[in-house]
């Protein structure tokens, strides 16, 4: 048997990170895990905390012909242009969704469960 899906071409989006078939080889690989598809827009805490955690990844963002690398083609996935673009989302994102939490605090508990 070879490689999962999710390490091989089969499993992965080439728009970014991993088709459906790749999560569900994920999943199969590693019980317990709940991989989800990109949150793409709005103030979502998976968005938020994705795009913080990927833009301070280190690498480049382009390979040595200029084409993006898969670390690029993930934040593109999730709606970031660049590096320093996910990490300004994130915060924003972030500041955001601390205004609601203080605003209404019953709301944001009830719609994250």
């Amino acid at each position: 048997m070879g490689s999962p899906a999710w390490q091989r071409s089969e499993g992965k989006n080439k728009s970014g990170g991993l088709n459906e078939k790749g999560r569900k080889s994920y999943e199969a690989e590693n019980p317990g895990s709940d991989l989800k598809a990109p949150v793409k827009s709005g103030d979502n805490p998976r968005r938020a905390s994705f795009l913080a955690r990927m833009g301070n990844m280190p690498g480049p963002e382009r390979d040595s012909n200029g084409k993006p690398t898969r670390l690029l083609l993930s934040l593109q996935a999730w709606g970031a242009s660049s590096k320093a673009d996910a990490r300004a989302k994130a915060k924003a994102i972030s500041a955001r969704l601390k205004k609601k939490k203080r605003k209404n605090p019953s709301k944001i508990a009830k719609s994250m469960t």
